[in-house]
């Protein structure tokens, strides 16, 4: 069961997700009351958060002035993924050879429960956190595998920086990630490396790509916050 989130922790994803998606840019100010008044907590909480979030190089504390976003180049988004990559990779090859047949049903179930969330009737909303949630579940599922939960910590801190919710309302990539991960348990079932491979910085270099468009759009005025 995962750990419930601290107040702070969950201020914090809230606006790691706008930065990382563009919806706060590189020197807009984010102001305590304002938030607090957005997210319908106390501005105790937004202000540790933004601590945390200085700490991470998300945010800048600025003198007398509060804190504003700090530089985000697509170079950075980049690296970000491609070091999210990396560990996983070495996570997912772990799983390859202490994978069971058990271990391998558990996470077909998982992306199960996904397929069905992201496999819509006409007209029908996603919903969104259900589906970034059934993601994660797939994840953790696979690094539960991997045996390796110090490896796996590093990897869930990293990927604090994913906007899953910017994915998760995006159908084509529900699409990606459902094909993606019956392609990578298929791997794991034949123990194929490099298909495991493949496919886990498949879904990395997706993701960097799809963020970098949106920002890139959003700065042209393309697409809305």
């Amino acid at each position: 069961m995962r750990r419930r989130p601290q107040l702070s922790d969950e201020v914090a994803d809230h606006l790691r997700g706008m930065i990382m998606a563009g919806a706060l840019r590189p020197g807009d100010f984010v102001r305590l009351d304002e938030t607090a008044a957005e997210l319908g907590v106390s501005v105790t909480p937004v202000r540790e958060a933004l601590l945390t979030l200085r700490g991470e190089g998300m945010v800048e504390s600025a003198p007398n002035r509060g804190y504003r976003v700090a530089p985000m180049t697509s170079t950075d988004v980049d690296d970000i993924f491609w070091l999210q990559g990396q560990i996983a990779v070495e996570l997912a090859l772990r799983a390859v050879d202490r994978a069971d047949d058990d271990d391998l049903d558990r996470l077909t179930a998982c992306n199960h429960a996904l397929r069905e969330l992201v496999t819509l009737r006409e007209g029908v909303m996603p919903d969104v956190e259900r589906i970034a949630e059934a993601e994660f579940e797939f994840h953790r599922e696979l690094n539960r595998i991997a045996g390796s939960p110090k490896l796996a910590w590093f990897l869930n801190t990293a990927a604090r920086t994913i906007p899953y919710r910017l994915y998760a309302r995006d159908s084509s990539w529900c699409v990606l990630a459902v094909e993606s991960h019956d392609r990578l348990i298929a791997a794991l079932r034949a123990r194929d490396h490099n298909e495991v491979i493949s496919q886990t910085l498949l879904q990395f270099d997706d993701a960097a790509a799809r963020l970098l468009a949106h920002r890139e759009k959003l700065q042209a005025g393309e697409v809305s916050d």
